[in-house]
């Protein structure tokens, strides 16, 4: 049987840091699928439709990684796929707390799905999707945050 790990997230946009625990769950588990979540409390710059694309160009020399997109309940689309791990980046001790209490109620929702946490590099530790739209606005360079095609993109955004 396949063991199947989802790394979720709104992606809004890809960073380095996210590839980092891509790659990295990649290496550790036989399927990996990105699940792009709809998140309802954020505002995103992007649709899903276009983080799918910069994540799928992002991604593609990984063969054991796919593509989902979800607008439900983490712990649903994880049964939906049979996925036995969550993996959950952490930055610095400010994302321990968070992510503690949605792994939490995850495991009220099903305990039989693990969430596993991985550090980021120190690169990336202060990296967030949200820092680099927010730079990208005012015309700073982000462009060593994000993969090219996604620096491009936010260009694109902001007219710049």
């Amino acid at each position: 049987m396949t063991q199947i790990a989802i790394v979720p997230g709104s992606f809004d946009p890809v960073t380095n840091g996210h590839l980092d625990i891509i790659e990295r769950a990649a290496k550790t588990f036989q399927e990996v699928r990105v699940a792009v979540m709809n998140n309802s409390s954020k505002k995103p710059l992007f649709t899903v439709e276009e983080r799918v694309v910069l994540i799928q160009e992002a991604i593609s020399k990984y063969d054991n990684v796919k593509i989902d997109t979800s607008a439900g309940l983490l712990i649903d689309y994880a049964q939906e796929v049979n996925a036995s791990v969550i993996v959950r980046g952490l930055r610095a001790i400010s994302d321990f707390e968070y992510e503690m209490q949605i792994t939490s109620m995850n495991r009220v929702l099903d305990e039989s799905i693990e969430t596993f946490f991985v550090m980021t590099k120190s690169q990336y530790s202060f990296l967030s999707s949200s820092m680099v739209k927010e730079v990208a606005r005012y015309a700073g360079d982000v462009s060593t945050l994000v993969p090219s095609h996604v620096h491009v993109a936010l260009m694109r955004k902001f007219g710049k």
